[in-house]
């Protein structure tokens, strides 16, 4: 499958919605270092959540720019999974320095690498793997659901 920019922004939606959304609410309580009760502490991750959803969209942009530049114009499974780190990185710089709108509490790092590390690691293996068996034609029509 060649994925196409339409179908991974598709994908990148679900996935951050439908499996991202259910591990950010099973893990909130869970996490070291959230300062208020449990509500504050799902309105702090469902913001980073929401914030990494509308980021990524632009990450979208800007790895579509770049795959031009590849005979493919794909990137192989390994560079889907790094990407973490420069998404990462770029979100935790704008919550910590409070650009994130409605983000109300600091978000401590422990909590956020957790957060986004374990909801990334959850898209990715679902994206590599089990996504392709309810969606049997999501492969076939470059990615996209709709």
């Amino acid at each position: 499958m060649l994925p196409t920019l339409n179908g991974r922004i598709q994908t990148r939606i679900f996935l951050l919605v439908v499996v991202g959304g259910i591990w950010t609410l099973i893990l909130t309580p869970f996490l070291p270092g959230l300062p208020g009760p449990l509500a504050a502490d799902y309105r702090v991750t469902f913001t980073l959540l929401v914030a990494t959803l509308v980021l990524g969209i632009g990450w979208e942009l800007v790895y579509h720019f770049l795959q031009q530049f590849r005979w493919e114009k794909d990137w192989p499974t390994l560079f889907g999974l790094i990407t973490v780190i420069n998404e990462g990185v770029l979100l935790w710089l704008l919550a910590d320095d409070g650009l994130i709108p409605g983000l109300t509490a600091a978000v401590p790092l422990p909590a956020f690498v957790i957060l986004f590390l374990s909801t990334w690691l959850w898209v990715w293996l679902i994206a590599n793997g089990p996504m392709r068996v309810p969606f049997i034609h999501w492969r076939f029509r470059g990615g996209r659901l709709v």
